[in-house]
Order: C-alpha cells, then structure tokens, then sequence
C-alpha cells in the first residue's frame, strides 16, 4: 500500500508568525525605557501631552458616536452599554473628562445628549449604525496601532492596549450588525 504524498507546505512565512512578529515588535517598542524612547523619537514631554489630548479627544468622539446610536437606537443599549463604559474608561486613561449625566452613563433610558455632533449622524438601520460604529472603531484601532512607535514607553503601552480593546470592540459590533 503507497502512502500519500505530503501535503505541501507553503514556503515563505505564515500569516501567524507575521502576527506574533508585529505584535512582539509593538511591544517592544514600547518596553524601552523613557529616556531611550525621547530620545530615539525626538519626543518631548510635550509630544507626550500632545499625543494623549489626542487621543483623548479621539476617544471623547467616540463615545460621541455611541451616545449618537444609543439615543437613535435604544434597543441596542444592552449590547452597547459595556463598550461605552470601556470608551469611557479609555478617555478617562487618557486624561480626557467624561459628563457623569451622559446618556448611558447610568440611567437606562438613553436620551439623546446635547453634546452629540452632527458629524456623528447615525444610520436609520440598526444593522447600518452598529457597522459604521465598528468602522469607527477599527479606524480609530489601526490609528492607535500605527501611532505606537512614535510615542515614548508608558504611552506606547497604553495605546497598544486601547487600540487591542478597540479591535476587539469593532468584531463585537460587527458580530452583533451581522
């Protein structure tokens, strides 16, 4: 009886090791110390203040969003709730003040907040507004991933992890659109 040929192994490395591979890079980006991180990024506490401001008013815009699709779509509060308690979490960390009396900050009734943009119109579909607030969230992910190597050590951690919350947020919101 012939045995099989092997199955063939394709050349060139695989899609999990380019993964490990950048995840162990970003990482270690952002494991080197903070002189050595000034230095090497021509940092300054002032880039540090400037890139948290960021990312503090990114993440006020996106619990914006949020608040848009929780007052325009009140079924969804239940699903949306934890994610915005997270985005809440994230632009506190980063230095940002949330409004206590925010919709969906407490009260279950999610009435529409004075403070939402129009730029942050919602779809009539709940299916359309829960996918445009996982776009948001995975732009907002890819931003944050990208911006790791400019930012000195503790900084670069931070945003490691809100950009993995972030990803993990826009399949969530994905999942729950499809």
């Amino acid at each position: 009886m012939p045995y099989p040929p092997p199955p063939r192994i394709p050349s060139g490395p695989r899609r999990r090791s380019l993964l490990a591979s950048a995840a162990g890079a970003a990482l270690l980006a952002g494991c080197s110390s903070g002189a050595d991180s000034r230095e090497s990024t021509g940092g300054s506490p002032s880039v540090t203040a400037k890139a948290r401001a960021s990312a503090a008013r990114e993440s006020a815009g996106l619990l914006e969003r949020y608040d848009a699709v929780l007052a325009a779509h009140p079924a969804v509060a239940e699903r949306l709730r934890p994610l915005r308690a997270e985005v809440v979490r994230h632009t506190e960390a980063f230095g940002g003040t949330v409004e206590k009396g925010s919709p969906a900050s407490s009260s279950p009734s999610m009435s529409p907040s004075p403070s939402v943009s129009p730029s942050a119109a919602v779809p009539v579909s709940e299916k359309d507004a829960l996918a445009q607030l996982a776009a948001a969230e995975r732009t907002l992910a890819d931003r944050r991933a990208a911006a790791l190597l400019d930012v000195p050590g503790e900084l670069a951690r931070l945003l490691a992890s809100v950009a993995a919350a972030g990803a993990a947020h826009a399949y969530l919101l994905t999942e729950a659109a499809g």
